[in-house]
Formats: C-alpha cells, sequence, structure tokens
C-alpha cells in the first residue's frame, strides 16, 4: 500500500469532517491549487482510502430512536453455519453494524429500531429465524454519550 504524505492525511481530515466540501475548497483549506487536490482525492479513492461519501442522518428524525446492541451466540460453530448468519444478517435492514467477535460471545449487532414493540417483533419474525443461533442478549442504549464515526489519522 502507498504511503499517505502529510498532505493526504490532512486532505482526508478535511473530507471526513465535511465531504461535501468542493474541490476548491479543499485547495484553500491545504495551500495548493485545484489540479493536485483533485488528483490526490481520485488517487485516494483508486487506493481504497476513501471508500464511499455518505450523509450521516438523525436516527430520532428518521424514527429510530432505540438503539440496541445484540450479543449473538451461535449452537455450532461450523462454516457453513457461520456463513450463513452472516448471509440472513446482512438483508435484515434494522441491523446497522454486525461484527463477528473472538470469544464468549460470536456476532455483535447494533440495531436501531422506532420502538421496543419493534425490537421485540424483530427478535421473534427475523433475527430468531435465522438457524443455529442459541442465545441472544440484548442491551439497550439509554443515552449515546460519544459518537465519532470518523477514524483518528495519524
Amino acid at each position: 500500500m502507498e504511503p499517505l504524505d502529510a498532505i493526504d492525511k490532512q486532505l482526508l481530515r478535511l473530507l471526513q469532517n465535511d465531504a461535501k466540501q468542493t474541490t476548491k475548497e479543499l485547495a484553500a483549506h491545504l495551500g495548493l491549487t485545484l489540479s493536485p487536490v483533485y488528483e490526490r482525492v481520485r488517487r485516494l479513492e483508486n487506493l481504497g482510502y476513501i471508500k464511499q461519501y455518505i450523509a450521516v442522518l438523525d436516527k430520532n428524525l428518521l424514527g429510530q430512536p432505540i438503539t440496541t446492541f445484540c450479543q449473538v451466540s451461535m449452537r455450532y460453530h461450523d462454516k457453513a453455519f457461520i456463513d450463513k448468519f452472516e448471509e440472513e444478517v446482512q438483508k435484515l435492514e434494522e441491523v446497522q453494524e454486525c461484527y463477528h467477535m473472538a470469544g464468549q460471545v460470536d456476532f455483535l449487532l447494533k440495531i436501531h429500531v422506532g420502538s421496543l414493540n419493534e425490537y421485540h417483533d424483530f427478535v421473534k419474525y427475523k433475527l430468531s429465524q435465522i438457524e443455529n443461533i442459541g442465545v441472544l442478549n440484548s442491551t439497550f442504549v439509554l443515552k449515546e454519550i460519544k459518537r465519532d464515526i470518523g477514524y483518528h489519522i495519524h
């Protein structure tokens, strides 16, 4: 992987903070002209440092104020069951994030829903229908203290 120089890192910080900035605005921040900034952005995209540009939405305004972390433990741990779970969880729109974990829990899911009743229905009619789930343990967020979707770039 091609190493990042100080300008690349600053450019990534700027874009991570506000991806709607124009090349002209980025160039002004970096003290460069348009062309080298444009080329750097394209290079960083092509190298995979920039995966996508997104809008961060407000879950409350969207009617999904309940955030739940659900720990899933599987009964059996062979490849076919793990692959099937990963495939099925991709289809669940309520699941925002899913991580395969080491330790006592096999998967950690971050789920957003509108109410506890919606979460109950999600577990009963969707999540628990996935084969081989042994234990589900849900914890509900009371208050979001820190949420940073960016990465620290050093």
